[in-house]
């Protein structure tokens, strides 16, 4: 890619988000299923301005999704995450278990081979958090407690995905599963996010304290994201996934004393990058793939629909297992369907080694397209839109389009009881 296919590219990204978002907005939908459909007008079905196999694309699209995730970190409670973690356990456990049973009693019903089937019901496991969470962040109800609980259920399934995919991996190379590895491979995942937020509440609170001693220019925003980078590197290198370790940053970060301030900070150039992510999502749906007049398509289009089926029922029925009756179970469950990378990255495995035909990789596609845009008019349908998210008692909105020296200036509209003044 040149640097002129790349600023088209980048033009088409940004303006497909923005169009497609607000049209979205008026009708009274959430943002990112515009961003979604922006991306499937301007990727490989539309326009192909924007090619999203392209490393630098790839590249852009992986850092929306960090900062995605280490922003809602920084707005989650790690005290109210960790008291639905039994929850939020439960409903991973059974999120992953009931997909993939169902994948793989698909794929014998079908008269696929055992390790086909595996395939199928694996892909079907972990949770995309990066929908859901942006979702819940839209509609105003990113601290409710069944938001937290989906937070936490699609972290541990993101994990028990990984898991998967390493061992599945594995059994597709040919190698053989024994006792310790499956041992070691767990160890490090779980193990991973436990030091992280135990060492990283320690040594934040120092970092910040240090940062506000040097006084270097907007030394806080730049210490804040070099913290997250280096935990989502970190993260990459024990075998984990690069969102996990953004989202543990955040969650540390989020309660030292300097929290908000980071919050404020971060938001306008996660806004920036975080569009990306779900334009190129959207990008990567090939619609060739489910054209019903094509005979070709048909039968894995049938399949697709039947994975899509096994998938959420069993994202849905997990939702039940929430014994807190105050919950809402029914906005749990239809949190946990959408199915993002970790489903692809299985079936591109299953491609790479010829367990999976091309049809097969796209009846999987089709699974993971479907979840993605039925889940944001679902969860829209279950919640009354609440109040938007606020960084340091600032609108969302409000951030969105104005400049920061306008932001520090409203910070000191104050009158001398602590009232905000109106602005000039």
């Amino acid at each position: 890619m040149t640097i002129a296919e790349f600023l088209l590219a980048l033009i088409a990204i940004f303006v497909a988000a923005k169009v497609f978002g607000t049209l979205a907005e008026r009708v009274g939908q959430p943002a990112v299923l515009g961003e979604l459909a922006g991306g499937v007008v301007v990727g490989v079905s539309g326009l192909q301005l924007v090619d999203p196999h392209d490393i630098t694309v790839r590249l852009l699209s992986e850092l929306g999704v960090v900062l995605l995730l280490f922003l809602i970190g920084l707005e989650t409670d790690l005290k109210k995450l960790m008291e639905v973690g039994g929850s939020a356990t439960a409903v991973a456990c059974v999120g992953v278990a009931l997909p993939l049973a169902g994948g793989f009693a698909l794929g014998q019903l079908l008269g696929y081979r055992v390790m086909v089937s595996v395939f199928l019901g694996a892909a079907l496991t972990a949770t995309s958090v990066g929908i859901t969470a942006r979702v819940l962040s839209d509609l105003g109800h990113l601290r409710d407690p069944e938001s937290q609980v989906i937070l936490g259920a699609a972290v541990v399934d993101d994990i028990i995905g990984l898991v998967l995919l390493t061992l599945v991996g594995t059994l597709a190379e040919g190698g053989e599963l024994t006792f310790l590895g499956v041992g070691r491979v767990i160890l490090v995942a779980f193990g991973f996010v436990i030091l992280a937020i135990v060492i990283g509440s320690q040594l934040a609170p120092a970092l910040i304290r240090l940062i506000d001693r040097i006084d270097v220019a907007r030394g806080l925003f730049f210490s804040a994201i070099v913290f997250a980078l280096l935990l989502a590197y970190l993260a990459q290198r024990v075998g984990s996934a690069i969102i996990i370790g953004s989202f543990a940053a955040g969650l540390v970060l989020a309660r030292t004393h300097r929290g908000k301030d980071i919050e404020r900070e971060v938001h306008d150039v996660a806004q920036f990058f975080i569009p990306i992510f779900f334009v190129v999502v959207g990008a990567a749906i090939d619609l060739h793939t489910v054209n019903p007049f094509d005979a070709r398509a048909r039968p894995f289009l049938l399949i697709g629909l039947g994975l899509t089926i096994v998938g959420v029922a069993g994202k849905i029925a997990a939702g039940f297992v929430v014994w807190k009756k105050e919950l809402k179970r029914s906005v749990i469950g239809i949190g946990m369907i959408p199915r993002g990378e970790v489903g692809l990255i299985f079936a591109q495995i299953g491609l790479t080694t010829k367990l999976l035909s091309p049809g097969l990789y796209s009846a999987v596609a089709i699974m993971v397209m479907l979840t993605t845009f039925i889940t944001p008019p679902l969860l829209r349908r279950l919640l009354v839109a609440g109040t938007p998210m606020k960084f340091d008692g600032v609108s969302a909105d409000y951030i969105m389009d104005a400049p920061m020296d306008r932001l520090d200036a409203d910070d000191d509209a104050t009158d001398a009881s602590g009232t905000a003044l109106p602005p000039a």
